[in-house]
């Protein structure tokens, strides 16, 4: 008898390979990037935070709920429509806020603060290149 795997080695699974994708092309993909940090900022600004990191830990279990479900409608309208990018940011961003449930995890906790140190510097970048413009 075969048991199946727990939700939560099947997210350690995606958010593992996600993020190896992520350091190996994303970072090197700038309109990806951009996109990363303008979502991102956005949503820090909605929650008058300064970073991803910040947005997430000012985050209520509700604003996550929804944010989570507004990832998922999104980024599968994205794939849906060809906007590979924006999905990729999408299911970047979304990854990262499971993440923040599952850190119990040494592993994924690790991951997690590298995966929003990439994002929160996405961000940084954002700010400064529309302040130019």
């Amino acid at each position: 008898m075969t048991t199946e795997p727990t939700k939560e080695a099947l997210f350690k699974q995606r958010f593992v390979s996600v993020l190896a994708d992520f350091k190996q092309n994303g970072i090197k993909d700038s309109e990806a990037m951009e996109l990363i940090g303008s979502l991102a900022a956005s949503l820090a600004d909605s929650l008058e935070q300064k970073s991803w990191t910040g947005a997430k830990q000012a985050m209520t279990a509700a604003a996550y709920d929804a944010l989570l479900d507004s990832f998922q409608t999104r980024g599968n309208k994205a794939h849906q429509n060809g906007q590979t990018k924006q999905a990729y940011a999408l299911q970047l961003l979304g990854v990262s806020l499971v993440a923040m449930t599952q850190r119990s995890d040494a592993d994924l906790m690790t991951g997690e603060k590298l995966l929003d140190q990439m994002i929160d510097s996405a961000v940084a970048h954002y700010r400064r290149t529309r302040a130019r413009h």
